[in-house]
């Protein structure tokens, strides 16, 4: 099995450079992607074959089966009843994580009309949160099929201790953050 291209940057391009710009001492103290999340929820009028087509699509995505998430209790106003779906979820290690990273960055980012960049807020942790509207710019995809376009989050669990780590693992793996007005004015 071969290693995806994503790792392969990660340990030959970005462990060096990190551990030469934030002054580490040993290669396991850098940072590293631990975990990538997706998650899309839907209000309780979808039907069960919207549920069922929103999980294959999810499914397509992350190569792995995604849970579906039920209603812990129920809300009246929300025509909420427990137990049923309100959202799936799926989690991704390993290399399935690392090739699911590049084709968002490579594929599915630039796909977004008029893209300049994603948000630079991190959590405070050194994880970030995506959140897309349309899961349709995946290639994977079928967009004739879809009656209707759900959106989703994906996050990004780091090791990294601080934004600052956080931010520039990410910026060195190729994640295109949106750049500050005043980086734009000294850039020209």
């Amino acid at each position: 099995m071969s290693i995806p291209v994503l790792k392969n940057t990660y340990q030959n391009e970005v462990v060096p450079a990190l551990t030469k710009s934030l002054g580490y001492n040993n290669a396991h103290q850098v940072p590293k992607i631990e975990k990538v999340v997706i998650n899309s929820s839907f209000g309780a009028e979808m039907d069960k074959n919207g549920v069922e087509e929103l999980r294959k699509d999810i499914a397509s995505l992350a190569g792995q089966a995604p849970v579906v998430v039920k209603a812990k209790m129920s809300v009246s106003n929300f025509k909420l009843r427990q137990g049923m779906p309100v959202g799936i979820k799926v989690t991704l290690r390993g290399n399935q994580m690392w090739d699911f990273l590049l084709r968002l960055i490579a594929i599915a980012l630039p796909n977004i009309r008029d893209f300049r960049g994603v948000p630079t807020k991190l959590d405070g942790q050194g994880n970030y949160t995506l959140g897309i509207i349309d899961h349709s710019i995946f290639p994977e995809i079928n967009v004739e099929r879809q009656r209707v376009n759900t959106g989703m989050d994906i996050s990004i669990v780091t090791s990294a201790s601080s934004d600052e780590e956080g931010t520039e693992l990410l910026k060195l793996l190729g994640v295109p953050f949106r750049k500050h007005s005043s980086e734009q004015a000294a850039a020209a």
